[in-house]
């Protein structure tokens, strides 16, 4: 009995270790997964172009060009492998090829049999050379990847740039992408990347012992060719985009314009102006991201967050009439001000101690009129300001303020407007009055909308009510735009009768008003004009546009970062670019050098300087002497 236990035991052992050979053979190494990728028979991955971006005349603005890498297969990286050879034909440091193939080891997802690029941007120079000693590094093979061409040296931040897919990024469709694929990262290209980038082809080959094609696999009744990525015509009129950003040099800010009869937008400038080409440099592309003084990455127009200043005036008065709380007939007096008990908020409108109604409020700007109208909004229902509140963020909701957008941008902001619960985390459920947030009606207080969004609520004023949501792009492969977002028009909450007499004050600020300077005979305006405070430096210009006023064909919002105020700056900003739209010239050419030439970086360097000093981080700059000693 004791010899059958010793001999069950052997066998026993015996079958175990023939199953852990196995094992080890099969799962533990790479020997076998070597010999299948090692056959005749390859394949090599086709990248397709990525689809050409024009503006919406035909021009055009970004294309492609080619770029060569060299990729590795890791698990094929073994002791038999000449390292030092190889890094002497690629032109490359030993210790530079070390450190990629770690750096590759130690990414989330990785997988030994998968190619990894290795060197990038290779010359065609050395794509020759390489390619013709390739066969004595079978894990290596040289890639053909499309890489993007800039035809002009703006727009950066609205059209955005490619670069390689993160982890993140290739588990967002890992079915499709791959490490190395190049992925829109910022602007169109990214908001339409599975438009533009178009879809990967496959040819499978026939190589020789040195690893050279011979011919294709079964006459290529297996490959697949690549498609390229549709063409996309944006919105923006390229020469309008060029021009805002002229205006815009040597300053911060955004222009935005809109047609408010498509919701298409003609001109999206944030400024300072990025030169897309940077991001084809890597060092330049880093400098880009880590700039957090001019932030030139930061996209002014639609993440930028702001203070409309009294440009809201426009919405307030829509707001109460559509409350019931006011008429275009209302008026309210102006006492050098806003007064109640030791708040005072004062006012330049020059219309004192005389009764003033809505349309001649809007053309002389009256502080006074907007706070009384809003503290008449948050109190139409006595002993319940949480109900006016709520019912006056609906309205402004219904504009498309303190809400996204839903377009086809890339990136955005839903801004600020404030809500009876805001407030009651702020003060306590119902321990706040309409005079703790009075600021609100002028635009001030705890307001702030984007750029794009106060372009947005001048569309909805163009159109008494009505708007299509603002977006970029106008056709796709010739196709035009289908989405519903930006085919099916919307309204806000705000009935057409309340709009004529916002518009009529907006006509009369060209006349007699806040904006009469800028008055031109070449087209009929209606404007508003802002001066946002900001707690952090000089106040911001701001501007609202609209022209032809009795043919809408244009909106325009201007914001100038310490501009001090509406007219200096953004209001001759936005009637130069209505100018250059609806005439195709410009006659007024002294305001347009005034504009171009005119520079705030002298405010922003005192701003800086300002901020260093709050932080203790300063030094005061060392001044030589004039003469030297002899």
């Amino acid at each position: 009995m004791k010899k059958i236990f010793v001999v069950n035991t052997v066998v026993l052992m015996i079958i175990g270790l023939f199953v852990w050979r196995l094992y080890y053979l099969q799962l533990s190494t790479d020997r076998y997964k070597l010999n299948a990728i090692n056959t005749s028979v390859k394949q090599e991955v086709l990248y397709p172009n990525r689809g050409d971006i024009l503006d919406r005349d035909g021009r055009l603005l970004v294309s492609n060009t080619y770029s060569y890498e060299l990729d590795v297969v890791p698990a094929m990286i073994n002791e038999e492998f000449d390292t030092v050879s190889f890094c002497k034909m690629a032109g490359i440091q030993v210790s530079d090829f070390k450190k990629r193939m770690e750096e590759i080891k130690q990414e989330k997802f990785f997988r030994a049999l998968s190619p990894y690029p290795l060197v990038r941007n290779v010359s065609r120079e050395n794509y020759a050379r390489i390619q013709e000693q390739l066969y004595l590094y079978p894990s290596i093979s040289i890639v053909k990847r499309p890489e993007r061409k800039y035809m002009v040296n703006s727009a950066g931040n609205l059209l955005g740039y490619i670069n390689e897919a993160n982890e993140a990024y290739i588990k967002t469709d890992s079915d499709y992408y791959s490490p190395g694929d190049l992925v829109g990262i910022a602007g169109v290209e990214k908001s339409y990347e599975k438009e533009l980038r178009g879809v990967k082809g496959v040819r499978n080959y026939i190589a020789d012992r040195l690893m050279k094609p011979v011919g294709p696999y079964k006459n290529g009744e297996f490959d697949k060719p690549a498609k390229t990525g549709k063409s996309i015509n944006l919105t923006i009129d390229y020469e309008l985009q060029e021009y805002a950003e002229k205006l815009l040099q040597n300053k911060r800010g955004a222009i935005v314009a809109i047609d408010p009869k498509t919701g298409e937008i003609l001109a999206m400038a944030s400024a300072p102006t990025v030169d897309p080409n940077r991001f084809l440099n890597s060092s330049d592309r880093t400098a880009l991201l880590k700039d957090t003084v001019t932030m030139a990455n930061f996209d002014r127009a639609t993440q930028g967050t702001y203070p409309p200043g009294s440009i809201f005036k426009l919405v307030t008065g829509l707001a109460g009439q559509q409350m019931g709380v006011i008429t275009d007939s209302t008026t309210y007096v102006c006492r050098h001000g806003f007064h109640y008990g030791r708040l005072k908020i004062a006012c330049h409108c020059g219309q004192y101690y005389r009764p003033i109604a809505l349309r001649l409020a809007i053309a002389k700007s009256c502080n006074n009129y907007f706070s009384e109208a809003y503290r008449d909004i948050v109190a139409k229902y006595p002993g319940d300001y949480a109900r006016g509140m709520d019912e006056w963020k609906a309205i402004m909701n219904s504009m498309g303020m303190g809400v996204y957008l839903n377009n086809d941008l890339a990136v955005g902001s839903s801004g600020l407007i404030p809500s009876a619960a805001f407030y009651d985390r702020r003060f306590g459920e119902g321990k706040w009055t309409p005079y703790q947030m009075i600021f609100n009606g002028m635009g001030q207080g705890d307001i702030s909308l984007t750029p794009l969004q106060m372009a947005n609520f001048l569309s909805i004023i163009a159109n008494h009510g009505s708007y299509y949501t603002p977006h970029i792009v106008r056709e796709i492969d010739g196709q035009p735009q289908e989405d519903p977002r930006f085919t099916v028009m919307k309204k806000s909450l705000v009935e057409p009768r309340y709009f004529e007499p916002i518009i009529d004050g907006m006509r009369d600020a060209f006349i007699n008003g806040t904006a009469r300077q800028y008055r031109t005979t070449l087209f009929s305006q209606a404007g508003k004009t802002g001066t946002a405070q900001n707690p952090h430096g000089q106040d911001h210009s701001v501007f609202a546009l609209i022209a032809p006023v009795e043919d809408p064909k244009i909106v325009v919002a201007v914001v100038v970062e310490n501009g001090y105020w509406g007219a200096r700056w953004a209001a001759p900003m936005a009637s130069l670019i209505a100018e250059r739209y609806i005439t195709d010239t410009i006659e007024r050419k002294g305001l347009e050098t005034r504009m171009m030439t005119g520079s705030l970086e002298y405010e922003y360097e005192k701003q800086w300087i300002t901020y260093l000093k709050r932080k203790g981080w300063y030094v005061e700059p060392v001044v030589k002497d004039s003469v030297e000693s002899e």
